[in-house]
Parts: structure tokens; sequence; C-alpha cells
């Protein structure tokens, strides 16, 4: 007897969005639509959050507009903004924010996100990958 695994399930979600401070609000509606749409899981509400934080960061610390990307296989997501600022966000800073925000990196790493920054020519990726069925086992190491 011979058995198969079968192909592993990919769904996929881009849309860009634009330089307004709206940018977080359409990319949290997007994104819960078509998160519980594709795939329901239990994490809805982190990923949201999660999405929230990125583009968040995308539009306050770069000029021009953003594209969020959502990529669901074999039971995790993998939430990408792309943006065209060659700026690293500060990954190390720990509990550091103040009234003006820095609490994003720190809030994906206590949902369990395993962040990843890829750079660009004329800008970078934000990773941050989730598992969807999983519990949140709290901080994850960055890759």
């Amino acid at each position: 007897m011979s058995i198969t695994a079968s192909p592993p399930r990919t769904a996929r979600y881009s849309v860009a969005l634009p330089h307004t401070p709206h940018a977080p609000s359409l990319a949290r509606r997007a994104s819960e639509e078509w998160l519980r749409d594709a795939d329901p899981f239990d994490r809805v509400t982190d990923a949201v959050l999660v999405v929230s934080e990125l583009v968040t960061n995308a539009v306050r610390h770069t000029g021009d507009d953003c594209r969020l990307t959502l990529t669901v296989r074999d039971g995790e997501l993998d939430i990408a903004v792309a943006d065209h600022s060659e700026e690293f966000p500060d990954m190390h800073r720990n509990g550091g924010g103040d009234e003006h925000g820095g609490f994003g990196m720190d809030v994906i790493r206590r949902l369990g996100g395993r962040i990843r920054l890829v750079p660009a020519l004329g800008g970078k990726t934000v990773h941050v990958l989730l598992d969807l069925h999983g519990e949140n086992d709290g901080p994850s190491p960055e890759r």
C-alpha cells in the first residue's frame, strides 16, 4: 500500500494600501473578512492585530503606500507588509514604547509571531508568521 501526501493548501490575498491614516483600518477590515473566508481558525483576532501593527508602522515611518500580503499554508499565516523605506524597525526595543508608540514588535512577539525582515532595493518587507491552529505560546524568537 502506498500513501501519498496531499499537496499543501495555499491561499493568498494581497492589497495595496494608500499612505493615509485610514490604511490600518482598511487593512484590518479586509484582513478579517478574507481570513474568515479563506481558512476559519481561532486566531483571527490575533492576526488582525498583527496586521494593524505592521501597517501602522509602515504608514508612520514611511512616506509612501505599502502592500499587505496574507498567505495561509499548512496551518500557518504569513503576514507580510512591504514598504518603500530601507530603514529597519528597532527589533530589540523591549517595552520601550511611549505615548507615541513603540510597542508594536513587542505585541507581535507576545502573540507568538515570528518576525523576519527581508531587505529589498528601495524598501523592505516585514513578515510575521503565526501558527493558526495552535495556542499562543508567548514570545517566539526572531528569524
